[in-house]
This record gives C-alpha cells, sequence and structure tokens, in this order.
C-alpha cells in the first residue's frame, strides 16, 4: 500500500473556506433532504438523530405496497418522495410521487419501453431519480433507448431526451445527479459512451464528453470541491477508471487509467481522498484512494492508497470521521484508519447484500438481499445490532430525510419516524 501524502490533513484557513464554499451550493432545505442517490453529496452520510437500533412492525409510520418490481432507493424534498418501479420484463416503466409522511400516492407518470434482458439481480427500475425540489429527473433504458425525462413537482412532463442505444450485458444501473442548472447523465456502456450536461429547465445540451468504451459501468457520480482545484465531477467506468471532469464544461482534468475490471460501485471523497472499486463475480478485486490535485494521467503520483482484498464490489463504501468503512457483498466488512491505512477491524455480517450502506448519526444501515435491515457502529471498536426483517428482498439504500427514514424492498416501501 502507498503512504498517503504528508499534506493529506488540510490547513484549518483551507478547511474553512472549503466548508464555507460548499455550504454557499446548498440551502437549508437541502441539508435536510436526500435528492439524489446516497444523499446531498453521494456520500451516504447524515447527521440526523433519534433513529433507533430496533424496531417492531408497529413502530412503522407506514408501508406500502408498490406495484411491480424495483431496486432504486427513493429521493426526497420536502413534502414529495419520488420512486420508480418496473412492470412486466421492463415494457412499463413508473415513477412515483407519494406524500412522505403518509405514503399517500400524489401522482405516477409511466414510460413505456420494449421488453429487455437484464442481471439476475437488477430490476428494471435500478436508477434513482434526482430532485432539486423544483423538478424531478429519471432514466429509464432498454437496449434501444436511454431517456432521460423531467418532470415537474405536478406529474407533468416538462422535457425528455433520447440518448440513443444502451448495449450492455447486465442492463442500467446509474443515475442522474444535479448540479447547480445542470443535470448530468453519464453513459458509460458497451457502445458509444458519454457523459453529458443538460440544462435542467429545457433539456438542452450544455455540454458532452465522449468516452473511452468496455463494460457497462453502474456507478453514480459525485461532484467534489477540493480548497485547490475548485469543483470536480468525479466518474468512474472500466474503460476509464476514476476520472475527473470539469463540470461547466466537460474537460477532463485528469484520469487514472482503466480499471481492470467493471464498476458498480459509485466513488466518495474525504480525507482528501476519492475512493473507488472495480471487481467482478460478486467481490471487489482493486480500491483506488486518489488525490484529486493532479492533471493528464495521475496513475504513478496521485493514487495514495491500494487495496486489493476484502472490497466491495456493488456496495459503496463510506468515509467517517478519519476511517474507509468497506461493507463487502457477502458481509465482510472492514474499517481502514486513513491516518495509518492500517486495518482496524475485519468482521462478518451474515446475508448477502447488493445495497450501500449509510452513515446516520454514526451508525452503518445496510439492506441485506433477503430484506433484513443490518446495523453496525461507524467506529474503530466494533459493534453490531440483531437485524431487523422486513419480510421482501431487497436491493436498495436506505434512506433518511426530514426526520424519516425510508426502507424500499423489492415489492413494498416502509418509513419509521425518528424518536423525539
Amino acid at each position: 500500500m502507498k503512504p498517503l501524502l504528508p499534506s493529506r490533513a488540510f490547513s484549518p484557513a483551507l478547511k474553512l473556506t472549503a466548508a464555507l464554499a460548499f455550504c454557499l451550493l446548498l440551502t437549508t432545505a437541502q441539508a435536510e433532504n436526500w435528492p439524489r442517490f446516497r444523499g446531498i453529496d453521494g456520500s451516504g452520510i447524515s447527521s440526523e438523530k433519534g433513529f433507533p437500533q430496533s424496531w417492531t412492525e408497529k413502530d412503522y409510520a407506514w408501508h406500502k405496497e408498490l406495484p411491480g418490481l424495483g431496486h432504486s432507493s427513493p429521493s426526497i424534498w420536502g413534502d414529495n418522495l419520488f420512486v420508480t418501479s418496473a412492470l412486466g420484463e421492463g415494457e412499463t416503466r413508473y415513477l412515483y410521487c407519494l406524500d412522505p409522511k403518509t405514503g399517500a400516492e400524489k401522482w405516477k407518470a409511466e414510460t413505456k419501453l420494449k421488453k429487455s434482458h437484464k442481471h439476475r439481480k437488477g430490476s428494471w427500475a435500478s436508477s434513482t431519480p434526482a430532485t432539486d425540489g423544483e423538478h424531478v429527473y429519471v432514466e429509464f433504458a432498454d437496449e434501444e433507448t436511454y431517456l432521460l425525462i423531467c418532470y415537474d413537482l405536478k406529474g407533468n412532463k416538462i422535457w425528455e431526451r433520447n440518448l440513443g442505444s444502451f448495449t450492455s450485458q447486465h442492463g442500467h444501473g446509474s443515475s442522474p445527479m444535479i448540479y447547480k442548472n445542470l443535470v448530468i447523465a453519464t453513459n458509460d456502456q458497451q457502445g458509444p459512451s458519454s457523459v453529458t450536461a443538460f440544462n435542467k429547465l429545457t433539456g438542452e445540451t450544455v455540454w458532452k464528453a465522449d468516452r473511452a468504451v468496455r463494460r457497462t459501468s453502474y456507478a453514480t457520480p459525485i461532484i467534489i470541491d477540493h480548497p485547490n482545484t475548485g469543483p470536480q465531477l468525479i466518474c468512474v467506468s472500466g474503460a476509464t477508471g476514476i476520472s475527473s471532469l470539469d463540470p461547466e464544461t466537460g474537460k477532463v482534468n485528469w484520469t487514472t487509467g482503466e480499471f481492470p475490471m467493471r464498476t458498480v460501485s459509485s466513488p466518495v471523497y474525504g480525507e482528501g481522498l476519492i475512493f473507488a472499486t472495480c471487481g467482478g463475480g460478486g467481490r471487489g478485486k482493486l480500491l483506488y484512494g486518489v488525490d484529486p490535485t493532479g492533471s493528464g494521467n495521475i496513475k504513478e503520483t496521485h493514487i495514495k492508497y491500494e487495496r486489493s482484498t476484502k472490497l466491495p464490489y456493488v456496495p459503496t463504501p463510506v468515509v467517517y470521521e478519519g476511517h474507509l468503512y468497506l461493507w463487502g457483498d457477502s458481509g465482510v466488512v472492514s474499517c481502514v484508519d486513513l491516518t495509518t491505512q492500517n486495518n482496524v477491524w475485519t468482521e462478518r455480517i451474515d446475508g448477502g447484500y447488493s445495497s450501500s450502506p449509510v452513515c446516520i448519526n454514526g451508525v452503518l444501515y445496510c439492506m441485506t438481499e433477503n430484506g433484513d435491515v443490518a446495523m453496525i457502529d461507524a467506529s474503530p471498536k466494533f459493534k453490531s445490532y440483531e437485524k431487523i426483517s422486513l419480510g421482501d428482498p431487497s436491493h436498495a439504500t436506505v434512506v433518511v430525510a426530514n426526520g424519516q427514514m425510508f426502507f424500499r424492498t423489492f415489492k413494498h416501501l416502509y418509513c419509521l419516524n425518528a424518536k423525539k
């Protein structure tokens, strides 16, 4: 393993400047919402409090069955919850808008596509919607069509863009994200690939960055705001490895060069480094921790941490309070001290995992494929809690917003209120 940069810990002044700059991008409402896959910045971290580590069926605020099947997580803004589902073999896809307080349906929008294949662990509704509180954006795809659709909060379709055919081995899985006045779609597939930014109000293309082609990527990008570089759009794929683009123009800032295998989990940023994995066959095979201050091909100069054992393939890691948490697909979880790079602990949490852990007030929540909520402390001292069964399989990531926690299974949605 390579040592971390001695300068990894930024000066207090730089940290404060970066924090203030990033806060200017957020509103108070945003900080309480969950507007995209894994929360406002894709970190999967929430400071909300009051959620228990033990509860029973009677503790749910509400429970709703959703028609069809889906693996997407909800996205939430204020009194609107958005979630997708699909019927049949992908011919009918739905975007639902629910009241997060009651589960009542406000509206649903239907999209018709052709039958399409998918991985045995996938679904035709795996992409999590993104919202800015004024519109909601959703992606659906089959082999011939890749759609990005914008709706207003009353369910009216504002615009739709067809990104062309979508050639993949396992179907579509990445999610859109919003940056300022842009909605960004990653299209890393086995056919012509690109990252494209659209005007979020009109759907007009603002920029398009062509990408090298190899295997389909299922990762959702993130935006980081490094004090020395400003905002960067971080994308991962097998063909490009970890890459940084200017979110305003699409110009490539740097790349690690290709990963040896497929990318499914999304990148995360913390302690001055970007972490991303690749893998195959149900397990992660390689993780990079990358210093994002370079330019060009930075593989030999800016990869500051490498790991090739006990890694997630599908679940996205969490960086919390100086530690990296790696929740593997087979339930092997590791805690790494990022100052020393020492492995603090490795434990097995029974179950298979196709969801990603989220950290809520210092506790990691992750859904097993059987539909159990597994919980452990995000701490250098290992502590686990008894699982809570939902009784329906799940590949979706836990969501928390505005004092409520949401568990999405194949066919159901559960809401648990925080205790006052």
